[in-house]
C-alpha cells in the first residue's frame, strides 16, 4: 500500500512527522494529480496545498477519475479541504475544521486558505497568513481574555479586507492601531501571539496523515464510487496533453 501526498507552506518538509510513510509532492498543479494517480497507482492520494491563480488549479475531474480507479482521496487544510467540500459527496474524505466550515458554509471564499510563500528549496517559508489561521487565532485570544471578542470580531473583519498577499498579523495590527481601536488590547495580543497563535491549516494537515494512517491500518479495500465519469471530448483531450 502506498501513500501520494500533495504539500507545502501548510506542511513544510521540516513539520512533517518522522515514521509516516509517504511519498511526498510539492503543491498540487493541474493534471499532477491525474499523472500520479495513472502512473503510482497509490493506495492513497492525499492533497493538502495547491497552486491557483496565475498556475492552473487541480481539476475537479482529476480526482474523480482517481477515485473511480479505487483510489481513496483525501483533502485537508488548503486546496485539499475546497476541493474535498466540494467532492465529498462522490466520495473524496475531508479532514479537519478548515473542511468542515467550508462544507458547513461557514466559510465560501478561496482566500481563505491563500497565502503568499518562498519557494520549495527554502522549504515553503511564508510570506503571508492564512486567513482561517487568523479567524482560530483570534477565537484562542478571545477563549483566553487576551480581547474582548468585540475586538476580536473587529480585528477579523480588518485582516479580511487585506489582499492575501499582504494579510499578516502585523498589518492586520496596524490597520486596527490607525482606526483607534484599544491600545492596551492590541499590545496584550501583540505580545501573546508568538506563543498564542494557532495554526489551523497545519493541525488539519496533520490530522489527515493521521486518518489516512488509520484507513491503512483497517486495510480498507479500494475504493467503489457510484458515479460514472463522463468520457467527454474535453476530458480526452485534457489527458493527451498531460
Amino acid at each position: 500500500m502506498s501513500v501520494a501526498v500533495f504539500a507545502g507552506p501548510s506542511l513544510p518538509p521540516a513539520a512533517r512527522p518522522a515514521g509516516v510513510v509517504v511519498e511526498w509532492h510539492p503543491p498540487v498543479r493541474q493534471g499532477e494529480l491525474y499523472r500520479v494517480a495513472l502512473e503510482q497507482r497509490p493506495t492513497v492520494i492525499g492533497v493538502i496545498d495547491g497552486y491557483f491563480e496565475v498556475t492552473p488549479t487541480v481539476w475537479h475531474k482529476e480526482i474523480l477519475w482517481a477515485m473511480a480507479q479505487g483510489i481513496h482521496v483525501f483533502g485537508a487544510a488548503s486546496i485539499g479541504a475546497l476541493r474535498a467540500a466540494e467532492l465529498d459527496t462522490f466520495g473524496m474524505r475531508g479532514i479537519g475544521r478548515v473542511y468542515e466550515d467550508f462544507r458547513d458554509g461557514a466559510l465560501e471564499d478561496d482566500d481563505e486558505v491563500a497565502v503568499l510563500h518562498g519557494p520549495a528549496e527554502l522549504g515553503y517559508p511564508p510570506v503571508t497568513e492564512a486567513m482561517v489561521n487568523i479567524r482560530a487565532t483570534l477565537a484562542a485570544a478571545s477563549r483566553d481574555g487576551i480581547v474582548a471578542a468585540a475586538l476580536a470580531a473587529e480585528l477579523t473583519v480588518f485582516a479580511k479586507t487585506l489582499f492575501y498577499k499582504e494579510r499578516t498579523y502585523r498589518a492586520m495590527i496596524d490597520a486596527a492601531s490607525v482606526s483607534g481601536r484599544a491600545a492596551a488590547e492590541l499590545s496584550r495580543f501583540e505580545a501573546w501571539l508568538p506563543t498564542g497563535r494557532v495554526d489551523q491549516k497545519r493541525l488539519d494537515a496533520l490530522a489527515m496523515l493521521d486518518a489516512i494512517s488509520a484507513h491503512l491500518a483497517a486495510r480498507t479495500p479500494p475504493l467503489a464510487v457510484t458515479y460514472e465519469l463522463a468520457d467527454t471530448a474535453a476530458w480526452q483531450a485534457a489527458r493527451r496533453r498531460l
